[in-house]
């Protein structure tokens, strides 16, 4: 079976020092792709005490450690930066890991994370234009000399991004999941679309909505990557009960033994999904993240490209 097999850090509840851990382990073992979050507060919102690490900074963090990887972040919310700032943040994040560097972007949903920190949070049809005009600029300054926008939100007027991503062709993601908009905006704009935390039945439907959505715009799908996120619950042996779905338990989720999730993640591929990176909640059976690597990873193909 193909697949690019990748894992998802949500940069919470988890010392910097597990960050690590997870990510250089992930990088040795032959993981295509490893990415972060961008959140303000943990998800779920149980203590607004708990940990939780800044997205571009734990991107740049997670270049710095892995050598091999790909490496991004699923998905950085349009809403909290300028287009601009993220675009620059981006690329010099693909400097600092040899062009391994990816981004997604989205519309933001987390409302308490929004208005606690100082951020409006508009209707859903407005966070998407920002989404949509934010996508439009992070492509220009990334492959164009010059970048005149005029937008309802945002204007440049003859912004010259420098440096250019070492990678020309590297990736822009739009992430979500949303069933019209957010496939539609893939089509237009992206590089890549990814579904988190769905199963196999809600992931053919939206890749069906990404290539209607590419028909309508003239557009080849086969250019455009896709993966899902599922949560991690795997057990380590046969007889462990520790990873019984827990209360967090989500539809796309993999649980059970290595078996299992080799059966598990077969259900995907017969979607046609070209990747799928298993998402960790802390706090993390490290014994199952070994299993994982021992007994399902090799089961895949992991290519580099």
């Amino acid at each position: 079976m193909s697949l690019k097999l990748g894992i998802h850090t949500g940069p919470q509840d988890l010392s910097m020092e597990e960050l690590l851990r997870v990510w250089r382990r992930a990088d040795e073992a032959g993981f295509h792709w490893a990415s972060v979050w961008d959140h303000f507060y943990a998800n779920p919102l149980n203590l607004r005490e708990d940990p939780c690490f800044e997205g571009v900074a734990s991107m740049a963090a997670l270049a710095g450690a892995t050598s091999n990887m790909r490496v991004g972040c699923l998905v950085f919310c349009a809403l909290f930066r300028n287009p601009s700032l993220l675009a620059k943040a981006a690329v010099t994040i693909d400097h600092l890991s040899g062009g391994r560097a990816e981004i997604g972007i989205g519309a933001g949903w987390f409302e308490e994370e929004f208005r606690e920190f100082g951020y409006d949070f508009p209707p859903l049809g407005q966070r998407f234009e920002q989404l949509e005009e934010t996508l439009q600029i992070v492509r220009s300054l990334w492959r164009d000399p010059v970048t005149n926008f005029e937008g309802k939100y945002y204007r440049l007027p003859g912004a010259v991004g420098s440096p250019k991503p070492l990678n020309p062709n590297m990736r822009l993601w739009v992430g979500g999941n949303g069933p019209r908009r957010t496939p539609r905006l893939a089509a237009q704009y992206a590089d890549g679309y990814n579904v988190p935390y769905q199963p196999p039945e809600v992931i053919r439907e939206r890749l069906d909505a990404l290539e209607q959505a590419c028909e309508r715009l003239g557009r080849d799908p086969a250019e455009i990557g896709t993966s899902v996120n599922l949560r991690f619950h795997m057990r380590a042996h046969a007889g462990d009960s520790d990873a019984d779905p827990p209360d967090n338990y989500v539809p796309g989720s993999i649980t059970g033994t290595a078996q299992q999730a080799i059966d598990r993640i077969g259900e995907y591929v017969e979607t046609g999904v070209g990747g799928l990176n298993i998402a960790f909640r802390p706090p993390i059976n490290w014994d199952a993240y070994e299993a994982f690597i021992e007994d399902v990873l090799p089961v895949f193909h992991t290519a580099s490209a």
